[in-house]
């Protein structure tokens, strides 16, 4: 199969040991692209994913301020994302949103920091990858208001009607390895609903392993189960979905030439 990880944090210290090995596996799997997530421990390092980037031809970047490092941005932060945006291995800006979860920053200044990386993404003519966390009303009013037409509901969880919401807005659903989890049905009626040029697969590693390595650290190879799992969901063969989404990632991500050097 050839495969798109659409969200991976590779930059994690749980791969600090056998980093080159993991992104060895993946490829061996089948995965033929992955998009390192640029939030990292959040500012003043707004590169975790350049760097890491530039070192594979086939390792593209985000940059973003996650809703949880909101508190650590301030003026230089946006105009740092808006020079990094420009580099040719930057696809989108992300991974960015509200999380009302934690709440490990306040809730206003998560929906300022939220604007302003919209506007830099609408500045750019880059697509966004969104966080949303128990916040999805505010989410999908803020992406309403600033008339976002193009990005990823990452590691989307929601169910048919959330999933309707987002698609009505023009996103695509990136689906991860919780749509492999045995109570997550609502969220495969989602998945089965999803039109086929809107969606994507993803690891979100380390975090979220699909079955049968749930509880693991999860690392980009297992994208393979999601991508199985999402295809007898939709009633499909497996090489089928891989190629759908692998296509879409190059629609939403790589069109106009964007990553190309």
């Amino acid at each position: 199969m050839r495969l798109v990880d659409s969200h991976c944090h590779l930059d994690d210290t749980k791969f600090d040991e056998d980093r080159e090995q993991v992104i060895e596996r993946a490829r061996a799997a089948g995965v033929e692209r992955m998009m390192a997530i640029g939030t990292g421990n959040g500012p003043p390092d707004l590169e975790v994913a350049i760097r890491q980037a530039e070192r594979y031809p086939f390792l593209y970047a985000t940059v973003g301020v996650h809703p949880h490092d909101a508190a650590k941005a301030g003026a230089e932060t946006f105009g740092r994302l808006r020079e990094l945006a420009k580099r040719a291995k930057v696809l989108a800006i992300g991974e960015i949103g509200l999380d009302y979860h934690y709440d490990f920053s306040p809730r206003e200044v998560q929906r300022e920091v939220f604007a302003r990386q919209l506007e830099i993404a609408a500045e750019c003519g880059k697509p966004v990858v969104i966080h949303t966390r128990e916040a999805w009303e505010d989410t999908l009013g803020m992406l309403r208001e600033c008339r976002q037409e193009a990005g990823i509901m990452h590691c989307f969880t929601g169910d048919e009607a959330q999933a309707r919401e987002a698609l009505d807005l023009g996103f695509h659903l990136s689906f991860g390895g919780v749509l492999t989890f045995p109570k997550a049905e609502a969220l495969r009626q989602a998945a089965r609903i999803a039109p086929e040029d809107r969606i994507l697969v993803e690891t979100d590693c380390p975090y979220l392993a699909p079955v049968p390595h749930r509880g693991k650290r999860n690392e980009p190879a297992f994208v393979v189960e999601t991508a199985r799992r999402l295809a007898e969901v939709r009633g499909c063969a497996a090489e089928e979905i891989a190629e759908r989404t692998t296509c879409n990632f190059e629609q939403v991500c790589l069109r106009g030439g964007a990553g190309s050097e």
